[in-house]
């Protein structure tokens, strides 16, 4: 740790203890949230002097995250097949740990179940150990692939949590998932939301761009759903609703993108068998710019997602004055409840069929959500306030 000198947002100097900091986390392009957070959280912490790195398993062909100018992104190889029953193993990542991890003040590391989350403890240091839990301890989340969840926490989960520097979440729905887990709550606990670097999507490409390149009429109310292929985005829920939807609104269009995560097969199936095909439309993955045209061109932001830890995705729809129809598992359903920030669906398909006529079919709502959702986002998730939130945490459990 180095003494420096940064300017504050009063325009005052104030002297402060650089920190080396090592996240760990996939920070791929198809992870989703967790990258996103790493880089908008890098950029502010860079900022303010301190040095990151990003420390991440990968597989051969993976899209990697965009790395902030000034961070390094050190990839380390998934070491198959195991890594496919076991996340995120790698042997090259232990090694590099092994070798560096004394030359980190701070390791934060991201999501639970992985092996990312147990290799800085198998190694002696001294450095602070932090961990996000992002929504992975929802009782959804939970009940998933629930054998080898309690086999690692018989082996180790339940033990780290509780020798953990830091263990950061998101809302107080995460507060009591964490004391059901344990069994109690642990002082080494802070709420910290996420948060969004607003500029990123305030300016959006000029309208037309995405109906253009993908055939898109003018006419088109466009539905957009933009996250990973999996059952807990509420997939199950949003199809037949968009069936109901289209029987009265024939100009609705359902966009959804992202990658497969498991659920593509039986959404491709539900396509085919209503006849759906020209009026749902999967275009895979939707990164950077392309991301930000689909944003611009969408009348509609949904996700009635079973479980989230804290939806990027649902902050940006709203940065960028989508208005947005979501369940209450999202992360900030408390937040969007005060704020009347969005349509908080029920987890029922005819909730979320009410929801998008109630949105598509009403201007003034669309149009008071969507202002109400900025308004939210710029009091309360501004990663300049976030992120120094978090770097306090850093420091009062270092002592700095």
């Amino acid at each position: 740790m180095t003494g420096n000198s940064r300017e504050t947002s009063t325009g005052l100097y104030y002297n402060q203890i650089a920190m080396r900091i090592l996240n760990i986390c996939a920070y791929t392009w198809a992870i989703g949230g967790p990258a996103r957070i790493i880089y908008d959280h890098t950029l502010e912490v860079l900022r303010q002097g301190h040095e990151v790195d990003i420390l991440s398993p990968m597989t051969p062909g993976e899209k990697m995250y965009t790395v902030p100018e000034g961070a390094r992104l050190i990839a380390c190889a998934r070491t198959t097949p195991l890594s496919n029953y076991y996340r995120e193993f790698s042997i090259p990542m232990y090694r590099y740990l092994k070798e560096h991890i004394n030359e980190y003040d701070v390791i934060h590391m991201h999501g639970i179940w992985h092996f990312g989350s147990l290799a800085p403890f198998l190694i002696p240091n001294k450095a602070v150990k932090v961990i996000t839990i992002h929504g992975l301890l929802d009782k959804w989340a939970i009940a998933h692939s629930k054998w080898k969840k309690k086999l690692v926490t018989v082996l180790y989960q339940k033990r780290l949590l509780g020798k953990a520097d830091l263990i950061q979440i998101n809302n107080t729905d995460e507060e009591q998932d964490v004391i059901r887990y344990l069994g109690y709550r642990p002082k080494n606990m802070a709420i910290i939301p996420n948060g969004m670097k607003l500029s990123e999507y305030t300016n959006l490409p000029e309208k037309g761009l995405f109906r253009s390149k993908n055939g898109i009429a003018a006419s088109k109310q466009i539905i957009l759903f933009m996250g990973r292929l999996n059952i807990k985005k509420g997939l199950d829920l949003l199809l037949p609703a968009f069936m109901q939807v289209h029987a009265q609104l024939p100009d609705a269009l359902l966009i959804l993108a992202g990658p497969d995560d498991g659920y593509q097969a039986e959404t491709e199936e539900f396509i085919n068998r209503h006849n759906l095909g020209d009026r749902v439309r999967l275009v895979g993955m939707l990164t950077d710019t392309l991301k930000k045209e689909a944003l611009s061109d969408a009348d509609l932001f949904v996700l009635p997602s079973y479980s989230e830890g804290f939806s990027i995705a649902v902050l940006e729809a709203m940065t960028a004055g989508v208005p947005a129809l979501v369940s209450d598992r999202v992360g900030f359903g408390d937040y969007i409840k005060k704020y009347q920030a969005a349509y908080l669906t029920p987890l029922t398909g005819e909730g979320v069929a009410e929801g998008l006529l109630k949105i598509l079919q009403d201007e003034a709502y669309r149009s008071s959500i969507s202002k109400k959702a900025f308004e939210m986002v710029k009091q309360n998730f501004d990663i300049r306030v976030v992120a120094n939130q978090l770097l306090e945490e850093y420091k009062k459990v270092n002592k700095l």
